[in-house]
């Protein structure tokens, strides 16, 4: 099916005449929080590893969009993870080299496909299949940031952003292509366009 909606998307939103580059993106929301992530850590043998941890529920959303082809990405930080916030986030991402006509990978959520949605021309919506995480790299991002934050506290929300800004500017092209780089879609792709 993935062939068939790049070539739908294609004929029907796609204008060569208008838009210099087309890219790809998987998009996808994450909560971020002050309750601590907890991963493993080595210690000795024998020894109980300690880790700080607390038990605070203030939180915040990033969203972001990241490419396989050019590595390029687009993470914007949002109080709530509803349809609002969606649109703003297509309107500021849409904003972002607007010459680029961007295919759009995402799930399935609610507000993802609100009515009143006004999808910008320079961007496509193609939704993976329900109940398919694994279909979308996005959320190896995701586990990429929180794991570099894991047994870490902080003391407000604002410090939290503070250390999510450096976890998402140090994300290099690199890493999200090779995060983000699965075969089916990049040959998909390229047979397309």
């Amino acid at each position: 099916n993935l062939s068939q909606e790049l070539i739908h998307i294609k004929e029907t939103k796609f204008q060569s005449s208008i838009f210099k580059a087309v890219n790809i993106y998987f998009q996808d929301e994450s909560r971020f929080g002050l309750l601590t992530i907890q991963r493993r850590i080595l210690t000795i043998k024998g020894v109980k590893p300690l880790i700080p941890y607390q038990h605070k529920f203030k939180n915040l959303y990033l969203f972001g969009a990241y490419s396989p082809i050019t590595g390029t990405q687009f993470t914007l930080e949002l109080p709530k993870c509803n349809a609002d916030c969606f649109q703003l986030y297509l309107n500021e991402f849409s904003n972002q080299c607007p010459e680029e006509f961007k295919i759009v990978i995402l799930d399935n959520g609610a507000f993802h496909k609100a009515t009143q949605l006004e999808i910008p021309p320079n961007i496509g919506l193609l939704f993976i299949p329900p109940y398919t995480p694994e279909l979308n790299p996005a959320e190896k991002i995701w586990r990429h940031i929180k794991d570099h934050i894991a047994n870490e506290t902080f003391t407000t929300i604002d410090d939290l952003s503070d250390r999510l800004c450096i976890e998402v500017k140090a994300l290099s092209e690199q890493i999200i292509k090779s995060i983000t780089g699965y075969q089916l879609y990049l040959n998909n792709f390229n047979a397309v366009f």
